[in-house]
């Protein structure tokens, strides 16, 4: 398999007028044209075959993301529609959920045609690392991206190697091929490492540890993102029984549990801590999504105060007038910030 596979740069990206911006998300929530929104933006199901301390399925079903309709390369990896001058792109978190989706189904089903697509994602996983500026070894996005400041291609995230990391060690326990154990203790290195040195991790002044969706100074600490990479680090605990992966996965639910009341505004939850006047709120889709990780987090963990928190934002969601008050904010902060 060629590394030619792995990489498709954008040309010069610049970022797009609001009617531009607003016309994209509008089409890909309610129109029928195919986007990169609507594969991001399945309904978050929790996977209720998890069983704390196994690896197995993987704790979401990410069953819509398994079926997959847009373009795919020759190899069967997919490829997200960003449109405009970005078109299509490897995106390496959409390719591990689809990897990650398709294991679940191999392993409810026994169809190995599902074995099959996820095994061509872990493949596309061990080729497509490459060391970072700090000799970190990172899965890239090779685009530009509008987040508050530009993220400049090649960037990475702690969400994107947290769900490499998955997927990786999902591959090796079934087919016991050392490439994939090897590439996800690459992956994993990332996370003993400070964002200001490289890495992913983050460590605030009142000592909490966070993983890093986007990099960028300050962190702005992605709810979504913190959890999701945070799971990749529970499962190289589990694979490797390494202590300082278990160190800091503890750590990170230790965060959580710390400052889970933060994201809370008395009516939704908050996608991250912006930094900004107007804090943003998360939309209906990243509300559900924290729903569901919470939830998840309870059963691995045993931690009650996330099965709190997610009975309280689902009582949130179930609110009519809630949902109205959180599109109105999550509206005023695209139209004020990003």
């Amino acid at each position: 398999m060629s590394q030619n596979f792995v990489r498709e740069r954008s040309a010069s990206y610049s970022k797009p007028s609001r009617f531009n911006y607003y016309r994209r998300i509008f089409s890909a929530y309610l129109g029928n044209r195919n986007s990169q929104l609507s594969f991001w933006h399945e309904t978050p199901e929790v996977n209720e075959n998890v069983r704390p301390g196994e690896l197995g399925e993987y704790y979401m079903t990410f069953a819509q993301k398994a079926d997959y309709a847009g373009a795919l390369d020759e190899h069967g990896i997919p490829l997200l529609n960003y449109r405009g001058s970005l078109g299509l792109q490897y995106n390496p978190i959409a390719i591990a959920q689809y990897g990650l989706g398709n294991y679940n189904l191999y392993s409810r089903s026994g169809d190995f045609a599902r074995w099959a697509k996820a095994l061509k994602v872990a493949d596309w996983l061990v080729l497509s690392m490459r060391q970072n500026h700090a000799g970190l070894w990172m899965w890239m996005h090779d685009f530009d991206w509008e987040y508050r400041d530009t993220l400049r291609a090649p960037w990475y995230s702690g969400l994107a190697q947290g769900q490499g990391i998955s997927l990786l060690l999902r591959a090796y326990k079934d087919s016991g091929k050392e490439e994939y154990l090897n590439r996800a203790s690459q992956a994993f290195e990332s996370f003993k490492v400070d964002v200001k040195n490289g890495g992913v991790l983050c460590k605030d002044d009142d000592g909490n540890r966070w993983f890093e969706e986007y990099i960028v100074f300050p962190e702005t600490h992605i709810l979504n993102g913190f959890i999701w990479a945070s799971w990749g680090v529970y499962d190289y605990s589990l694979v490797t029984k390494d202590a300082e992966a278990a160190i800091l996965f503890r750590s990170s639910v230790e965060t959580l549990r710390r400052k889970l009341a933060s994201y809370d505004i008395g009516f939704w939850s908050l996608y991250e801590h912006s930094g900004t006047r107007l804090p943003m709120v998360a939309s209906p889709f990243y509300h559900s999504l924290h729903i569901a990780q919470l939830r998840v987090m309870h059963r691995i963990t045993g931690e009650n105060i996330f099965e709190q928190y997610a009975h309280r934002w689902e009582a949130y969601r179930a609110n009519r007038m809630n949902r109205i008050a959180a599109l109105a904010c999550k509206t005023a902060f695209k139209l004020l910030y990003y």
